[in-house]
């Protein structure tokens, strides 16, 4: 195969493809929240959003293609240790933690609940999730052709609703933005570029990304330079995407509290709005659809994660490993979405900043020679500050790291870690330099 079979549909498909694995609950339900809280700050608070939500996904897509490999490869840069624990925390987080437990939740909240005439109970959200993992778990057995088929369908179905959503939406408008609350009235793009971290696509791309090289390179790709050229191309289209979906979710979602009133979570949001302008019918057809589409994230991502720990620990049956985290993403559904999303914030503010410091240092690793001592400074005095930054969102820790990030420079605005990051990197280069000019003899 050579590179003149890879054609330009070859990139539309496969950028499309990216588009519909990143398309996900966290995708539906967060940027209609931000909508309602940000209120007249809409704008300025999703730019932010995008920078985290659409703008590192893309360079995390090209970092995985600059590299040749995998997150394993670019972890392996800072220390061996770290290349399993950072992959570890990553997996953990797009797995058994948040990423599986929030689509059964999601499922209930725009599946379920918005036909129960009592309201959210625990008892119905107990049996809707332990159908919905049994289900799940019973297909990651084999996973690959009945989730991809059914995904190819749902994806276009899906976009086309959001589509008619937004032209409802815009021609005959709910209401007017309110007020910014909830963190927007002062730093609205800051708050808005945190909120980012919650679709949690950016360390998805860190582990997708691998998938998007190997499909390119079986269509005929095969110099370096153009796998970064085309993987920049789908990066892109599968944003363009994502952009779409985020502009409309947070508009409607900020013209919507005159009708449905504040929201505790993006899930009821999009029900409630959904059932205005398009009516009951339309309320049913989104239901069903991001219910399935759910279930679909969920087969996918308990058997990334079954297949991560096959590759990790060998001797664990497979049908073992996917059934124990379907069980135990299923007590973590049981949360409740509102409680999931609260409990995700220590992990999410420890590991993103790490995420965000590595896929700049891929890119730009050229610049100061792919030195691994500029990596281990930048990723150590982002660790520094990100680990306390997560443990101060509990409440057992939040008086005692607390006082103290809140004197580190730009704490106000959630980058605490950016100036530590930046001096971690600047020692490691100069410590490079300096045994470079004097070797240990």
């Amino acid at each position: 195969m050579n590179n003149n079979e890879y054609t330009t549909k070859d990139t539309i498909m496969i950028g499309l493809m990216m588009f519909a694995l990143f398309l996900g609950a966290g995708n539906l339900i967060f940027p209609p929240a931000l909508g309602q809280e940000s209120g007249t700050a809409i704008w300025t608070a999703t730019f932010g959003f995008l920078v985290t939500g659409v703008g590192l996904p893309i360079l995390a897509i090209i970092a995985i293609a600059k590299s040749g490999g995998d997150l394993q490869k670019i972890s392996q840069k800072v220390s061996p240790f770290f290349a399993i624990i950072f992959p570890l925390a990553v997996y953990l987080a797009i797995g058994p933690l948040f990423g599986i437990p929030r689509t059964g939740s999601v499922a209930y909240e725009i599946g379920l609940l918005p036909y129960l005439t009592g309201g959210p109970n625990t008892f119905s959200l107990l049996v809707f999730t332990f159908f919905f993992f049994g289900i799940s778990y019973w297909l990651s057995l084999n996973p690959s052709k009945l989730v991809g088929r059914i995904g190819k369908v749902l994806t276009p179905i899906l976009v086309s609703i959001l589509v008619l959503l937004a032209l409802v939406g815009i021609l005959q408008p709910m209401g007017s933005p309110n007020y910014p609350i909830g963190g927007y009235e002062q730093h609205s793009f800051f708050k808005g570029f945190q909120e980012g971290y919650f679709t949690m696509d950016a360390i998805a791309a860190l582990v997708f990304g691998i998938i998007v090289i190997t499909r390119m390179k079986e269509r005929g790709i095969s110099t370096h330079r153009e796998v970064i050229k085309k993987a920049t191309q789908v990066s892109f289209i599968a944003g363009i995407g994502l952009a779409f979906v985020y502009l409309t979710l947070a508009y409607l979602g900020s013209t919507s509290v005159d009708v449905i009133g504040y929201k505790e979570n993006g899930g009821a949001i999009l029900s409630g709005v959904s059932q205005h302008l398009l009516g009951f019918s339309g309320l049913i057809l989104l239901s069903i659809v991001i219910t399935i589409a759910c279930l679909t994230t969920s087969v996918g991502l308990i058997s990334a994660f079954g297949e991560y720990i096959q590759r990790v620990m060998p001797t664990i049956p497979y049908p073992i490993t996917t059934g124990v985290i379907a069980l135990f993403s299923f007590s973590m559904a049981n949360m409740g979405l509102t409680q999931l999303i609260q409990f995700s914030l220590p992990v999410l503010f420890m590991i993103y900043p790490i995420a965000i410091v590595l896929i700049i240092l891929t890119i730009f690793s050229g610049y100061f020679n792919h030195n691994s001592l500029v990596f281990k400074g930048a990723v150590t005095g982002t660790a520094l500050v990100s680990i306390p930054d997560g443990l101060s969102q509990t409440a057992t820790f939040n008086e005692t790291f607390q006082p103290i990030l809140s004197i580190l420079p730009l704490s106000n605005i959630g980058l605490a870690w950016l100036i530590p990051a930046i001096i971690g990197g600047v020692i490691g280069g100069l410590i490079s330099r300096r045994a470079m000019r004097f070797p240990i003899q």
